[in-house]
């Protein structure tokens, strides 16, 4: 079966390590859910929310280097609608000009279109995925090379 950005599929918690789950999906491939992607409010501990085992819905975010698969089980979940009334705008300042931004759409249960600062947290969640795996592979790769001098 081919993988495609934005496919949501149910896979099987294969493992569970302090910074992410992983996911076993159909076709022998896995992909890991970082700690971040499991749930839509803060995780101290993944093991608080999945089990080994366990069933899940999983998104597939991107496909990273050596094959690996970045998931996320928060955003294959249905997102909770929005609240419908305006957000909290600063008090216009003298001489500002106080006229509705084009994010603002005064029609009850229509939500505005992401926000530049929205797309600005997803890079940056994925700026820290890739970073935390690049960092655990920095260290694998280090200490084989201690192992190998010792000997």
């Amino acid at each position: 079966m081919e993988l495609s950005v934005g496919q949501v599929l149910e896979g099987t918690v294969t493992g569970i390590t302090k910074f992410g789950a992983f996911i076993g999906l159909e076709g022998g491939k896995s992909g890991l859910v970082h700690i971040s992607e499991v749930a839509n409010t803060y995780v101290n501990d993944v093991h608080d929310h999945v089990e080994i085992g366990q069933k899940v819905k999983v998104k597939v975010l991107s496909f990273g280097d050596a094959g690996k698969i970045n998931l996320s089980i928060k955003r294959a979940q249905e997102q909770p609608k929005a609240n419908s009334g305006p957000a909290y705008r600063r008090p216009a300042q003298p001489g500002q000009n106080t006229a509705p931004s084009p994010s603002y759409s005064p029609v009850q249960g229509q939500v505005a279109p992401p926000t530049g600062n929205q797309d600005f947290e997803d890079r940056l969640k994925r700026f820290m995925q890739e970073s935390d795996s690049r960092i655990a592979d920095n260290r694998m790769y280090a200490e084989r090379r201690q192992r190998s001098r010792r000997r």
